[in-house]
Order: C-alpha cells, then structure tokens, then sequence
C-alpha cells in the first residue's frame, strides 16, 4: 500500500472521463502502444494519449468508450508525440494493462469525486 495521503491530495489530482474517438497502433513507441485522442468535454477538449494496452485492445475496438484519465499532469513526450493525459488502468495477473472505465455513460469531462 502506498504512503497515506489527505483528501486534499486526492483532490489535486484532476481524474475526468473521456470518449476516445481516435485510435491507432503507435509503431514508434519503445513498448507497443495505441496512440488516442480522448474527448473530454467542453471545459478540456480533445486531448492525446499513448497506452500500452495492445494485450487486451484493437484500435478499432477502442473508439466510441469512455475512459478516465489524469488531466492535469504536464504532458509527457513519447517517440514523437507529445501525450497530453494519463489514462488509467489496472495490472491483470500477467502484468498486462486493464483500462479503468465507467460501467455506465456520463458526460465527457467529469470529474472523479
């Protein structure tokens, strides 16, 4: 388990839901990875991010679902792009990345309370 923290370190970190509407493989990544442009909503827009998450997911059957992802980290150069959000995910068994997810639709860019 990590360090305890305050809520009020919770609330630093700005978690929102997405929709990815682009998705491809992402080749220049040292790790293979799928390139994505999530929407966040009005407030934040479209943003991009890098995922090795190729174990699980196809490009093609990323688009159209909604995933959460950290928004206020400053963004991070991968190859040559630059990933702009960290979308979260859990390790399966074998190590491989499992997307965090809502279970259910909500509006792009809300925030984990």
């Amino acid at each position: 388990m990590a360090e305890e923290i305050t809520y009020g370190d919770f609330e630093r970190v700005d978690i929102r839901v997405g929709t990815i509407v682009e998705a491809e493989p992402f080749p220049e990544a040292r790790k293979p990875a799928i390139k994505m442009l999530i929407d966040f909503g009005p407030e934040i827009g479209v943003k991009k991010s890098s995922a090795q998450i190729t174990v699980h997911y196809k490009p093609e059957e990323l688009v159209g679902r909604q995933v959460l992802g950290v928004v206020n980290f400053p963004p991070r150069q991968i190859g040559p792009m630059r990933s702009e959000v960290l979308t979260l995910g859990f390790e399966d068994e074998a190590g491989a990345i499992v997307l965090a997810a809502v279970d259910k639709m909500v509006p792009n860019g809300k925030k984990l309370l």
